[in-house]
C-alpha cells in the first residue's frame, strides 16, 4: 500500500528545546491514523511541519509524494486541515463561510454543496454560525478542510469539547470517511478510547520521538496475552500466580497475570484457576483479557523507573 504521508528523521528544535526528534512515520493511503501522545510530546509541532506552517530543523516530510519543504504550495493542494473549529464569521451562515473559502481557492459553487452533504450539514447551512453548537462548528470545519476533495485530511483533536453524543457522531463520521471519500485521515487526539474505535493504524509519540507505529489490530495481536482473575483474596492470588512464573499486577478486587507471547491464554486460565482453588482461594471470575490501546500506550510511553539517589559516602 502506498504512503499518503511519509516523514524521514523529521526534527524541530526551538532554541534549546528539541520538540520533535527524528520522527519517521508512514501513513498508508485510505487509513485512519491515530497520532497519540501526551501534551507537549510533539504532536502539534509535527502536524504544523506536515502542513508547511513551520519549517523543520532537519529531515523531510512528504504528502502524496510531494516534499513539503521543496514545494509547499503543491503539498498544500494535497491536504485539508482542521486545527481548531474557529475562524468563522459568526454573522454569516455556514454556507456563506464556506463560499468565502471556495472563492479564495477558485473552486466551483457546487463544491460547497458537496462538502455540506458529506458532513451532513445541508439542513443547517443557512443558519448563522453564531447559533451553531460546538459539534456543528466542528463539522463545518471538516467541510472547509474537505473543499476541493484533498486526498489527505489532518485533524487535530476534532472531538475536543464535544458532548458524548457529539463524540459518537464524530467517531462514526471519521471511521466511514475513507470509504465514502477515498481520503486518508491523520487524527491527533488524547482520547484513547475514541481512537481505538476509529483508527486503523496508530503512531505514538513520546518526548518528541515516535516510539511505536503500525496497524492497530496487529499491534494488539503481538502483545503478550493477559488473564484477569476476580477473587476474595487478591494478595494470596497474586503470590500464587507469581510463584507459577506469571508477571502480576493487582487491584483491590482482582489480579492480572501477564503470559508469555504466544502462550495459550485459555490453558493458562485453567491452570491458574486449578492452583487457586486447590489453595482454597475463591475464584469469582477468570479468563483472558483483551489487550487495549490504553495498555499499548502505557507500555510504550511509561516513564522510566526512578532510581534512588546515591548517598555520599561518609568521610
Amino acid at each position: 500500500m502506498s504512503a499518503a504521508i511519509e516523514t524521514t528523521e523529521l526534527t524541530r528544535r526551538f532554541k534549546r528545546h528539541l520538540a520533535v526528534d527524528g520522527v519517521s512515520m508512514t501513513v498508508p493511503e485510505q487509513a485512519v491514523y491515530g497520532f497519540l501522545g501526551r501534551n507537549g510530546a510533539g504532536k502539534t509541532t509535527t502536524l504544523k511541519m506536515l502542513l508547511g506552517l513551520i519549517r523543520p530543523s532537519g529531515g523531510t516530510a512528504r504528502i502524496c509524494g510531494v516534499d513539503v519543504a521543496e514545494d509547499r504550495l503543491g503539498a498544500a493542494r494535497k491536504v485539508g486541515a482542521l486545527l481548531e473549529a474557529h475562524g468563522f464569521y459568526g454573522n454569516l451562515s455556514g454556507r456563506e463561510n464556506l463560499d468565502l473559502t471556495r472563492c479564495l481557492i477558485g473552486l466551483p459553487r457546487t463544491e460547497v454543496e458537496r462538502v455540506l452533504e458529506v458532513v451532513e450539514m445541508t439542513e443547517h447551512a443557512g443558519r448563522q454560525v453564531s447559533d451553531y453548537s460546538l459539534g456543528m462548528r466542528q463539522r463545518l470545519g471538516l467541510a472547509r478542510a474537505m473543499l476541493g476533495a484533498p486526498p489527505v485530511l489532518i485533524l487535530d483533536e476534532p472531538t475536543n469539547g464535544l458532548d458524548p453524543d457529539g463524540i459518537a457522531d464524530m467517531r462514526r463520521f471519521l471511521a466511514e470517511l475513507p470509504d465514502r471519500t477515498g481520503a486518508t485521515v491523520l487524527l491527533s487526539s488524547h482520547l484513547l478510547g475514541e481512537i481505538e474505535q476509529t483508527a486503523t493504524h496508530i503512531g505514538i509519540v513520546h518526548q518528541g520521538r515516535l516510539v511505536l507505529e503500525g496497524e492497530l489490530t496487529r499491534l494488539k495481536a503481538d502483545l503478550a496475552p493477559e488473564v484477569a482473575v476476580e477473587t476474595d483474596d487478591p494478595v494470596r492470588a497474586a503470590a500464587l500466580a507469581t510463584a507459577r512464573g506469571f508477571a502480576v499486577t493487582r487491584t483491590p478486587d482482582q489480579i492480572v497475570a501477564s503470559l508469555k507471547p504466544g502462550e495459550d491464554a485459555r490453558a493458562a486460565s485453567a491452570a491458574l484457576n486449578r492452583a487457586l482453588v486447590e489453595a482454597d482461594v475463591a475464584v469469582f471470575a477468570i479468563g483472558p483479557r483483551a489487550r487495549t490501546l490504553e495498555g499499548i500506550y502505557r507500555e510504550v510511553s511509561a516513564p522510566p523507573a526512578v532510581q534512588p539517589l546515591m548517598q555520599p559516602e561518609p568521610v
